[in-house]
């Protein structure tokens, strides 16, 4: 029983359905869905005004010596994942309506995860110094990589990403991070100190967008366009996109000769995806009535490589030599 209650979703994951469900049956239309909208923009940049608030820059440079991880990691999430997602496209351009394909690119050009990357990494007995650099280092950089390596992965398929949605991330992303982090030795401490109530602004905030994502979706005949059959073609596809990664990240440190501390590392830090900065992104690039789908197989894989990687985490910790 403890076996398989490990293998359901955390709460988080739960809220999440929970607010697609809210917003398949009573979906926010006309004014409603506009004042919505204007509310996620602003949950947006407070989102990640207090991402930039959390960075401690000492525990950054406390990892940043380690070049060859970080480089290693870096080609992971943002050439060898998107590298991924060009060749499934090219080999399987009909596998998806073309918005659920834009989803499955987007997923490939996000930058990491950092809670759950360090999490996940101190489970397994990492090196936990390294994956807060990285980490960071990967969210900081997805600002200006993501929407850059989108727009050519779209233009080699028809599509793109204007400049003006470059800038527009640069504006409600990026300035309100700077602004959080020149802002930490003011406010450091208290955002230390209530790091469970940011957290839930954090989760808020995301589900906020979710939902007026889901529910100008929904008005568009999402369901209609997203059959059961196709919904598990998309969890067979993060699948192989997950398991691919892992498998590559780990062979890869150990042919390069990595420790096992690294490894560890590398394999939790190169082969996850953010949900909490893919689903304000997506806001931001792909606002519309077909957001929804875009990011329906990010918050599948999302999942996905939280119940994975959790698993992973307690075998390394099992396999971890003695203390």
């Amino acid at each position: 029983m403890q076996q398989i209650l490990r293998f359901l979703p955390d709460r988080f994951t739960s809220a999440l359905v929970g607010t697609v469900l809210l917003a398949t049956f009573l979906p926010c239309r006309g004014v409603a869905a506009e004042a919505v909208s204007q509310l996620a923009v602003v949950a947006i940049g407070l989102l990640f005004f207090l991402h930039g608030a959390k960075l401690r820059r000492a525990e950054v440079l406390a990892g940043m010596g380690h070049w060859r991880l970080h480089l290693l990691i870096f080609l992971f999430t943002f050439v060898f994942f998107p590298l991924l997602g060009m060749l499934g496209q090219w080999l399987m351009p009909h596998l998806f309506p073309a918005p659920l394909w834009i989803g499955m690119i987007f997923i490939c050009a996000l930058p990491s995860t950092v809670q759950s990357s360090i999490a996940f990494t101190s489970i397994a007995r990492g090196n936990v110094p390294a994956a807060i650099c990285s980490a960071a280092a990967s969210s900081l950089f997805g600002i200006f990589l993501t929407p850059v390596l989108v727009g050519v992965m779209l233009q080699a398929h028809g599509a793109g990403i204007s400049l003006a949605k470059i800038w527009d991330i640069v504006l409600q992303l990026l300035v309100p991070f700077l602004a959080g982090h020149l802002l930490r030795p003011i406010i450091g401490d208290w955002v230390d100190r209530h790091r469970v109530l940011l957290s839930a602004t954090d989760r808020g905030s995301i589900l906020l967008v979710v939902y007026s994502a889901f529910s100008a979706a929904v008005v568009e005949g999402l369901w209609h366009m997203v059959p059961l059959p196709t919904l598990g073609l998309i969890v067979v596809a993060n699948a192989v996109l997950l398991g691919i990664v892992l498998s590559a990240t780990r062979w890869s440190a150990r042919r390069l000769g990595f420790s096992r501390t690294d490894e560890v590392t590398i394999v939790f830090c190169g082969s996850k995806k953010s949900l909490a900065a893919g689903v304000p992104m997506a806001n931001v690039l792909f606002a519309g009535p077909t957001l929804g789908l875009i990011v329906l197989p990010l918050m599948i894989f999302h999942q996905m490589q939280l119940m994975i990687c959790a698993w992973l985490a307690r075998r390394y910790a099992a396999s971890a030599p003695a203390e």
